[in-house]
């Protein structure tokens, strides 16, 4: 079956068809999906999505962007929702330094705190990072050492995915690795061992082609899956088992 990673459903792009799409994943091969935290108020909404249906399993953490409203109450009730049986992983967290909504070091600094609290739950994280490729690797080197994580939408060289994979880490691909101009990423899945790859889709964002530009979903992962198998030179039922098999190990699912 095929694992998507990293979804929000809870986004409001889903408003209109949610609960039809959903049910129709698993007649579309996918067969389960873990859907990332983002903002305080999705955190509510995730955790309904994991109590209505039950392929669906859930991360909680703030993005980057939303870090200037955290308080320690709200790391408080992290740590209680990350009790809950279905809640598999502390994310979406990291550094953003694209839309620099929020400053570098008050990212920094609860980029850190998420960490440490991943850490004494003992749960795997996902980490969100772009153009933050030097402090998320230093971070990542001080606070993440030995821990379970998915580097998220990976978008840097295959150098840095190369160290990475050597952490223990595994590499986030989506449908940007479908594109024509992603040569990068092409290079990064190319380079780096299957043994180290997940499938995710991020939806509603970064629809794989034929779709790009439109709203995403998991339905679309086997574009991605497909266009590994040819990047590594295996079948797409190869890369399904092989990332079904990585995805549990990173969620402990």
């Amino acid at each position: 079956m095929i694992i998507d990673t990293h979804a929000h459903y809870d986004d409001g792009q889903f408003d209109t068809d949610r609960d039809e799409l959903l049910n129709s994943m698993h007649e579309g091969g996918i067969g389960l999906i873990v859907n990332a935290g983002s903002t305080l108020e999705s955190w509510g909404k995730i955790r309904k999505l994991t109590d209505d249906y039950p392929f669906i399993y859930g991360a909680i953490g703030i993005h980057p962007d939303e870090v200037g409203s955290l308080t320690e109450d709200h790391m408080s009730e992290m740590e209680q929702l990350l009790d809950l049986e279905k809640i598999v992983a502390v994310g979406e967290i990291g550094l953003d330094y694209y839309w620099d909504n929020e400053s570098h070091d008050v990212q920094k600094k609860w980029f850190i705190r998420q960490l440490e609290l991943a850490r004494k739950k003992e749960m795997p994280v996902i980490i969100h990072s772009r153009e933050a490729a030097a402090d998320t690797m230093d971070i990542m080197r001080g606070y993440a050492a030995g821990m379970r994580a998915v580097i998220h939408c990976y978008s840097y060289s295959v150098e840095m995915a190369k160290e990475y994979v050597k952490m223990g880490y595994y590499i986030g691909i989506g449908g940007v690795v479908t594109f024509k101009n992603a040569k990068k990423l092409k290079n990064v899945v190319e380079s780096i061992p299957l043994t180290s790859i997940v499938l995710e889709t991020d939806c509603p964002y970064l629809a794989p082609e034929p779709y790009r530009g439109k709203r995403n979903s998991s339905l679309y992962l086997p574009y991605v899956a497909e266009k590994i198998a040819e990047l590594k030179g295996v079948s797409a039922e190869e890369v399904i088992r092989q990332t079904e098999e990585n995805s549990r190990k990173l969620y402990g699912l």
